[in-house]
Parts: C-alpha cells; structure tokens; sequence
C-alpha cells in the first residue's frame, strides 16, 4: 500500500560568526530559550538550541564554524505570529536591538516585515490575513494604520488580483489537491 509522505519543516540551523551575539539577539527578539548548548557530535561546532514552544526542544540552532567573511546564504528565516498587533510589537522589539532596515510588505495573504540579524541573514516576520493571492504579490505595508484600514487596503488589493479567493476557500483546494 502506498501512503503519501509529506513531511513537516520543524526547525533550522545556521552557520554563525559570533554565537553569543545571535543567541541574544534571537532570545531578546523571539523571546526564546536556550534548551541545550555543546558540541556537536558530527560537525564538532559549537551549537546553541532554541525554542519559543515547550512541545519542541529546538526551533532554531544555531552553529559556530561559519566562515570569516563568507556571506550568508539564508534567503529567509520566516516567523508567524497571530496578527497586526503582534507584527507591530515584533517590529518594534526589532527597532529596540538596533535594526534599522526594516522593510514592511503587503503580500495580499500576508502582511509582512523584513529586516537583517547582526549578521545579514534574512528574518521574515509575517502574519497570514483572511485571504489569498497568487504569489508574487507585494505592496508598501503601512502598520500605523488601525487594523480595520490595513485589512480593508488589503481586501482592494487582492480584490484586483485574478486567482485571489477566500483563505478558507484556498484551504480546501488545498486540502483537495493534497488528498
């Protein structure tokens, strides 16, 4: 019998410059915690563990032995959270540990906010909306608005977009064409 597979991405690990520089920066920003710190069995690298969820020992790792002066290949590090609000309070947590290029994107399916950790990898920090839109799709995010007006800004934009639908509706094509 054949059964289909999908598996379920739980965590990630990058390469760091400065260890004790990301653990902070990412346990002051998530509010995670360190679950466990050594050395690796097979990469012999110091490993920092962290987690913001008591079902999960780790959600991010995160590893000495990147090279001096090697560039970050991270595309993105992306981080849900349930709202507006809680966007706009990461967003200033951000602000607060000396980010300062923060980029705030419209994706009709999501509202999003990008900005760099202390060593140029990609963070991603996204709230889904009540709707979806073929991708790519992003417009300026302006969070000083109240969440009545982003959420009806949003609803225009992917108003104008053919292929948009209800995040309910996309579920369950979702659910059908996995099935």
């Amino acid at each position: 019998m054949s059964r289909n597979f999908r598996p379920h991405i739980a965590h990630l690990g990058i390469f760091v410059w400065d260890l004790p520089r990301l653990e902070q920066f990412y346990t002051e920003l998530f509010g995670m915690v360190v679950t466990d710190r050594g050395v690796g069995a097979v990469f012999k690298n110091d490993l920092v563990f962290l987690s913001g969820a008591p079902d999960q020992h780790h959600q991010i790792v995160l590893s000495a032995g990147r090279a001096p002066g090697c560039p970050t290949t991270v595309m993105q590090i992306s981080v849900k959270v349930e709202g507006a609000e809680e966007l706009r309070e990461l967003k200033a947590k951000a602000e607060a540990l000396g980010v300062t290029e923060l980029i705030g994107l419209n994706h009709g399916n999501a509202w999003s906010v990008y900005f760099d950790d202390p060593e140029g990898n990609r963070i991603e920090v996204y709230a889904d909306t009540p709707f979806h839109t073929p991708q790519p799709c992003a417009a300026r995010l302006n969070l000083d608005q109240s969440d009545a007006e982003l959420l009806a800004e949003t609803e225009a934009i992917v108003g104008r977009l053919p292929g948009s639908m209800s995040r309910e509706a996309y579920i369950q094509l979702m659910t059908e064409r996995l099935s």
